[in-house]
């Protein structure tokens, strides 16, 4: 068990800098972002499991030769009351960081969800006074704002697009219908829980990169699915002149009191909105413009095979033990 508990923390140390840094540089990511969004998640839960893992073995390891029996050792030391002997300050102080850090990261991911639930409900209530459904598409909202603004609310059976009548304005039909599949694109692929996990993730551990660069990627390459649905029915040149004239349009957006509340409330990034970097604005744009070839079937098989690896070596490293004994 200590081997395993000194290879996991091996794992963590690499998930939490070199690994993500390097895959933050990575120029394939544009040509695949599905595989990209799904080998990100598997860093970040792996590099979650490894930390708490790490620490959870080697505080448990003089209680058992694997982590079941010591855990059942430990639960039966607790309900009874008795000490051990075994177990020294540094598995004491192990044990305590394992169970902080996994109370930590739950406590984050509900407060997140709790901040982001208000956050969709205060603005679901300006927008009952500040929009009026679009008479022309379906589940839509208009705000009266001059900027382009382009977004999508995230709520079930309420979830809708809103639009400014500056973007509807400025738009051609072609230009707009990109514009409203984009969005759509955002809520039937449930882009709002991929951005909720990663921002719990940053929240609780801003000081991590892979948090940070994690938090990035992922905002930038839900924008990027959501763009390749949006291609599906409208042409790229289409789509590029849509998210030009939105960010350049948000760029410049105007500062009423009514509408700072409802950007300020706004829970997801959308095309060339305030919450779509200018670095996200430029990669999508590139990757319209200079369209590359997909990865090919292998490839994307071999970045998905290394995901589910990635997942699997702490996995095994915290069972297999228990499950050879």
């Amino acid at each position: 068990m200590l081997a395993a508990s000194y290879l996991l923390a091996l794992l963590a140390i690499l998930l939490a800098w070199p690994v993500p840094v390097a895959l933050s540089h990575a120029r394939w990511t544009s040509r695949s972002p599905f595989a990209a969004m799904v080998l990100w998640q598997s860093i970040a839960l792996a590099g979650g499991l490894s930390m708490i893992g790490a620490m959870l073995v080697y505080g448990l390891q003089p209680l058992g030769d694997n982590l079941l029996q010591a855990i059942g050792r430990a639960a039966s030391l607790v309900l009874e009351n008795k000490s051990s002997d075994e177990l020294q300050f540094w598995h004491l102080f192990a044990l305590c960081a394992a169970a902080l850090l996994g109370t930590h990261l739950v406590f984050t991911l509900g407060l997140t969800y709790a901040r982001i639930t208000n956050q969709r409900r205060r603005h679901r209530e300006l927008l009952e006074v500040l929009s009026l459904p679009s008479g022309a598409i379906e589940r839509t909202l208009v705000i009266n704002h001059p900027a382009p603004v382009a977004y999508c609310l995230p709520g079930g059976s309420r979830s809708v697009t809103v639009l400014s009548d500056g973007l509807v304005e400025a738009l051609s039909p072609g230009e707009l219908a990109a514009v409203v599949e984009h969005e759509r694109a955002h809520l039937t692929q449930r882009h709002h829980l991929l951005l909720w996990a990663f921002e719990a993730w940053r929240q609780a551990l801003p000081w991590l990169p892979t948090s940070r660069l994690s938090r990035e990627a992922v905002s930038s390459l839900v924008e990027m699915l959501a763009d390749d649905v949006a291609r599906r029915t409208a042409p790229d040149d289409v789509l590029v002149r849509a998210i030009a004239l939105v960010a350049v349009g948000s760029a410049g957006a105007a500062t009423d009191p009514a509408e700072a509340s409802l950007e300020s409330s706004r829970v997801t990034g959308t095309p060339g909105t305030p919450g779509d970097g200018e670095a996200s604005v430029a990669a999508r744009l590139s990757r319209l413009l200079t369209p590359q070839p997909q990865l090919t079937a292998a490839q994307t098989t071999a970045v998905l095979a290394a995901s589910g690896l990635m997942l699997a070596v702490p996995t095994v490293l915290l069972l297999a033990p228990g499950l050879l004994s």
